[in-house]
């Protein structure tokens, strides 16, 4: 059954990520940059004329397939993270840094995070302090990647301190912790224990997670929790909706809150529109632990196990679950 789960997991992580809106945005990187500069302009237009018909990622004379409903940066990272898991982890991504900054076709995207992180070890800044000294050291980056940690039962803090520190590295350790429960035991419950003592509660991090425990018990289910979560997590000043301490517990209460149901929970944190980038991808992953492959419906499946390389154009057509497959014999 653990074998299972591990496919669940990952593919749950696909799922969410295919079900946040920031995903179209992504795989549009796959089109021509004067589509994506017709968008901005678009958007302009309606600002200026103010009408409250806003533009979407569209094709118009280029293949549509990058703007079908699918995976993008969280699955790609997580992919990443995979296949290059039992390497040094700073070697791992220094052969990153000549792909970044570039517009060629190689070139990668990643999270403010990530690429700190690469021009710092172009720098010689290696970790801890490639992702201490760095302006969103506080992001999630590290908890997407950390689901591969999860399901290996591995420590993930060598692998956050490259791109991360502080809450950012309490996440991944939560994540990881959460998965690693919810892999071993299928049971929500002990996932999020297991995740809320990684999580100090002198932390920001903490605090978020057990006060969004908190309104989303009171709430009774996921949907119902959306608006508590909105009220308790959010403030809506900052820019980024990418920040570990509400993405993390945002999707800590979901999981919770649905019992551990993806078709509960995901499309719940989709609702969070400010963190879309990522809680439901994370919330994906745990409720995908927990239900197994055989709980998430065939047609998510079909849409969010293909990767598109949106990110990482080496990853172009790798299918996530194959390599769940690989982590899950290398366990065996």
């Amino acid at each position: 059954m653990s074998g299972d789960r591990i496919r669940g997991a990952f593919a749950g992580l696909a799922a969410g990520d295919a079900a946040g809106w920031p995903a179209t945005r992504h795989r549009a990187a796959l089109h021509a940059p004067w589509s994506r500069r017709l968008h901005r302009e678009l958007d302009a237009f309606a600002e200026e004329h103010r009408v409250t018909t806003l533009p979407v990622p569209f094709a118009l004379n280029q293949p549509v397939a990058p703007l079908r409903l699918g995976p993008s940066d969280d699955a790609e990272w997580l992919a990443w993270t995979v296949l290059t898991i039992d390497r040094p982890r700073a070697e791992a991504y220094a052969e990153l840094v000549p792909l970044r900054p570039g517009t060629g076709p190689e070139s990668i995207r990643a999270r403010i995070s990530v690429a700190t992180a690469l021009d710092n070890l172009a720098k010689g800044i290696a970790p801890p302090a490639s992702g201490h000294d760095n302006p969103h050291h506080f992001d999630d980056a590290a908890a997407v990647r950390a689901v591969a940690y999860g399901v290996l039962r591995r420590d993930p803090t060598p692998d956050a301190q490259v791109t991360n520190a502080y809450d950012g590295v309490l996440a991944a350790r939560a994540m990881a912790a959460a998965v690693a429960e919810a892999v071993d035991s299928g049971q929500v419950g002990r996932a999020v224990e297991a995740a809320l003592a990684e999580l100090p509660e002198d932390t920001a991090i903490g605090h978020n997670a057990r006060l969004a425990l908190a309104a989303a018990r009171k709430a009774g289910d996921a949907f119902a929790a959306v608006p508590a979560l909105d009220a308790a997590l959010l403030d809506h000043v900052y820019s980024y909706g990418v920040g570990a301490a509400q993405t993390v517990p945002a999707a800590l209460a979901l999981a919770e809150a649905a019992g551990g149901d993806l078709t509960r929970a995901v499309p719940a944190a989709a609702c969070l529109a400010a963190l879309a980038d990522s809680a439901p991808a994370l919330t994906g992953a745990l409720t995908g632990a927990c239900g197994g492959l055989e709980a998430i419906p065939e047609g998510w499946i079909a849409s969010a196990r293909t990767l598109t390389g949106c990110c990482l154009p080496d990853l172009a057509g790798r299918d996530l679950i194959e390599l769940a497959d690989t982590l899950s014999e290398g366990i065996a």
